[in-house]
């Protein structure tokens, strides 16, 4: 298996899309790509206050709180409460999504994915837990939300918001002190 970490400390913030918050990108595939040509994106958002969310048009949306009291979405014109820690939330990027703060400013985790390039599971790990061999995922993207986390036969430590992109993997082990979300992306192919 191949790891390279990604480490928390000096990522870059950068304004949301529509300007009305911070992102720190995690990881992008392919790598280097930027928002218009992503086949998938992880990143961490600061929310400071309740606004409409950026519009992705043909991107599906993963989002999870990570710290704060939480939010309501709604997708277009349903309320969906994001108020439960590391509870992912599914939905179309391309919606009109509006959120409401439940009481203060808060932290989410969100996976995006272009619709036709790419799919996301994600998956929120304690524990030990085995990582998915590379036949069933390509790509692995570890991210350690609360504690710390160890990469079992590799030696590689995480520490809380770092992580871990992998590939190749062969059903190695994680361990996990704490909370992590384990992101398996899948290229899309086209039916013959």
């Amino acid at each position: 298996m191949t790891v390279r970490v990604l480490r928390a400390e000096g990522r870059p913030a950068t304004p949301w899309k529509n300007g009305g918050g911070l992102t720190r990108e995690i990881a992008a595939g392919p790598e280097g790509a930027d928002m218009a040509d992503f086949a998938w994106r992880v990143s961490l958002a600061d929310v400071a206050r309740g606004g409409p969310f950026s519009r992705f048009e043909g991107v599906d949306r993963v989002i999870t709180l990570v710290e704060g009291p939480g939010m309501v979405l709604t997708v277009d014109g349903s309320p969906h409460p994001v108020a439960e820690p590391y509870a992912p939330f599914a939905f179309p990027g391309d919606a009109d999504t509006d959120c409401r703060l439940l009481g203060g400013p808060l932290v989410d985790f969100n996976v995006m994915t272009r619709r036709g390039r790419a799919t996301a599971r994600v998956e929120i790990v304690r524990g030990r837990v085995a990582l998915p061999a590379r036949s069933a995922a390509p790509v692995l993207l570890v991210v350690v939300l609360e504690g710390s986390a160890v990469l079992e036969g590799t030696g590689t430590g995480l520490g809380r918001l770092d992580a871990a992109l992998c590939t190749g993997a062969r059903g190695e082990a994680l361990e996990v002190e704490g909370v992590a979300a384990l992101v398996a992306f899948s290229e899309v192919t086209a039916a013959a």
